[in-house]
């Protein structure tokens, strides 16, 4: 596999060998010694998700305050925007964020660390994501940030996404700025 840094320190692009011929392919998604060994995931994955969204939906961007997750995130058919937030209090790059786009056909994966928020939105058709996640998912540790955030400043590659109406109200970061240094992430 060919690992990918990116700006945000252990935030990696991962591009699987893919073997594959004239009845299909294969690929290893996941191998615990070896993401440990060449990607540098410490974190145990503990739960695994899976969604599937239509065009133009905007999922995002989500964090849990008090228990972050890590994510190993993927897209296993469609093509989706995918962007990760840093909010590591003492982060040099606290505020910013990469994206990439995951798809089936490319096959890569986007290795989110503990303590970032993360969205995606959905570029085709239709999408299906899977992720594996560091922690449990937690309804009442759940927390986000507005989607087009001027200060984070997207480039989202669309103008508008369909949201739920959880993520129409979510925060500024600049509103919620002050929990977050002082131990949400």
């Amino acid at each position: 596999m060919e690992v990918i840094q990116t700006k945000l320190a252990g935030c990696v692009i991962i591009k699987p060998k893919v073997f594959g011929d004239d009845r299909g392919f294969f690929l290893e998604s996941f191998h615990a010694e070896r993401y440990k060994k060449v990607v540098g995931i410490k974190e145990t994955f503990v739960q695994d998700n899976r969604s599937r969204s239509i065009k133009n939906v905007l999922r995002g961007l989500h964090f849990q305050k008090t228990k972050p997750q890590g994510k190993l995130v993927t897209v296993t058919s469609g093509e989706v925007f995918d962007v990760a937030v840093d909010l590591r209090p003492n982060s040099q790059t606290f505020g910013q964020y990469e994206a990439v786009v995951l798809s089936g056909d490319n096959k890569l994966q986007f290795y989110v660390p503990p303590g970032f928020a993360h969205g995606f939105c959905v570029l085709s058709e239709s999408a299906d994501f899977q992720y594996k996640c560091t922690d449990y998912y937690d309804p009442n540790d759940e927390s986000g940030l507005l989607w087009n955030d001027p200060v984070i400043n997207i480039q989202w590659p669309l103008k508008a996404p369909v949201l739920s109406e959880k993520d129409k109200i979510q925060p500024l970061l600049s509103e919620i700025e002050a929990k977050i240094k002082q131990g949400w992430v």
